[in-house]
């Protein structure tokens, strides 16, 4: 039997707290452009290079760098989508990008398990992506899903067979970071194809997006782009996302980092624009920092601020933000770092308002799933969206009747106020579950035990049989060709 639908809890907050003054953000942007005329990305794509030249821009056919001027960009620019939708199997859980509305994801794509019955740790699976879809399905904190972990046991096609999990395993909107490739991209939009029913529906009512890395400095990822012009083409909202890390890979300053993380995205949106006018793209920009004493890759610190003034920036560009949350560098789950860590995420995000954000699930840096990461991740979630409520005052809520009713020296227990509002007055999170003695129970024990409950008695409406005959199918085809 299905279990019915809850709504989604996406943050709605009654506040806005702002980074970047609009000066500020005037001279980044300014910033972008003149890195985009005068320094240029590389586009190691021939197709890619031919649209920018049919349109007028610099192209070097011998570096592939492409400069753009920013009369070519603002035109460009401007028939980018402020907001669209992000479809779900089932219309009811359909993403309508909207102001004031931030809807959350899990983290990907892993590549370790610790196994829930051995506690081992091992490589990822197609069926650990299912587990982990379902468990992201049944959280209403959860807007949509992205593969948490990869599908090894797939090699090559490994991307195709995460989203085929997605959706064998959830009635939400599937994001994939992994897809790559040109033909790939095509067995994707052949397989969203048969969850919509038809071209037209797919257009209309998007099942999947994509998230395309650039790479810092100034380069685009050849698979990347020209799966992204696949995607862009067929409707499918496309993301890019440039991982600047100061010190190496860009500037060693925030400022810095962040105007060319932006030029690596501007030049992928404008590409997008020319190849498909009015394709949805999304911007993304997460930065992380080289540690000067090892080299070593570090993705959290104590200044996180261009975490939200990215999206900001996003913004000002007209474009929706994929906004970065969680993904601690804790090697496991539930210690002090993996708490501490991805705290103020929630709730910093919810004051910018980014439209989605990834992160929720992962530890070790984005690498290592334990499944009840993501409770205790949601556990933050909810006390954030909770904050950023505003408080109801109400003659209801204000309780002057039963105030007087008390006076000095009584007591509430009794009164039908209590018994209407104490159990919403009051929601336990994981830190403060009872054992059978009364006393408080370990929140990692206690989001192991969620996770086991929400896998036995949750699931999601399937797919028609012939849609999971035709995506079996498609699937035989890929690994035949591709694998």
């Amino acid at each position: 039997m299905n279990n019915p639908l809850p709504p989604l809890e996406p943050i709605r907050s009654a506040y806005r707290l702002q980074y970047l003054t609009d000066e500020q953000l005037d001279q980044l942007q300014e910033a972008t452009l003149d890195i985009l005329e005068n320094v240029g990305v590389k586009f190691p794509s021939e197709k890619a290079l031919q649209v920018f030249s049919a349109h007028g821009a610099e192209v070097d056919h011998n570096t592939q760098i492409v400069k753009l001027e920013r009369d070519l960009v603002f035109k460009a620019m401007k028939s980018v989508p402020r907001y669209f939708r992000m479809a779900a199997r089932v219309p009811e859980y359909d993403l309508q990008l909207q102001d004031g509305t931030t809807y959350f994801t899990t983290d990907g794509c892993g590549v370790q398990v610790c196994d829930m019955d051995s506690g081992k740790i091992r490589p990822s699976t197609k069926a650990d992506v299912g587990m982990m879809a379902r468990v992201a399905d049944y959280l209403p904190s959860i807007g949509f899903c992205w593969p948490m972990v990869s599908a090894q046991d797939h090699g090559g096609t490994a991307p195709l067979h995460e989203i085929d999990a997605g959706w064998n395993n959830s009635v939400k909107h599937v994001q994939s970071e992994t897809i790559m490739g040109g033909r790939d991209c095509e067995y994707a939009v052949e397989m969203a194809t048969v969850i919509s029913g038809s071209r037209e529906e797919l257009r209309r009512r998007p099942p999947l997006s994509l998230v395309v890395c650039t790479i810092a400095p100034l380069m685009q990822d050849h698979a990347g782009i020209e799966g992204a012009m696949v995607m862009a083409q067929a409707g499918i909202p496309v993301g890019f996302l440039a991982m600047p890390c100061l010190g190496t890979t860009a500037p060693a300053t925030h400022a810095g980092a962040v105007a060319m993380g932006d030029a690596e995205i501007i030049s992928a949106t404008v590409l997008m624009q020319l190849i498909s006018p009015g394709a949805p793209v999304f911007h993304s920009l997460m930065q992380a920092w080289a540690d000067p004493r090892s080299g070593g890759y570090v993705s959290y610190a104590r200044d996180a601020r261009s975490r939200y003034g990215v999206v900001e920036m996003a913004h000002h560009w007209g474009m929706p933000s994929l906004g970065a949350c969680y993904g601690t560098d804790s090697i496991e789950a539930g210690t002090w770092q993996s708490a501490a860590e991805p705290a103020l995420d929630p709730l910093l995000a919810g004051l910018t308002s980014p439209e989605i954000v990834t992160g929720m699930g992962l530890a070790r840096t984005y690498t290592r799933l334990y499944p009840e990461q993501i409770i205790l991740d949601e556990d933050l979630y909810q006390r954030a969206r909770t904050y950023l409520m505003r408080m109801e005052v109400s003659p209801e809520t204000l309780a002057l009747d039963v105030i007087r009713a008390v006076g000095p020296g009584g007591h509430f227990l009794g009164q039908k106020h209590t018994r209407e509002h104490i159990r919403t007055s009051l929601v336990r999170g994981v830190t403060h579950e009872f054992d059978s003695n009364g006393k408080y129970r370990e929140p990692r024990e206690v989001a192991r035990q969620r996770v086991k409950w929400i896998l036995e008695n949750h699931h999601p409406a399937p797919l028609e049989k012939a849609q999971q005959d035709e995506l079996t199918r498609i699937l035989a085809a890929a690994d035949r060709e591709l694998a």
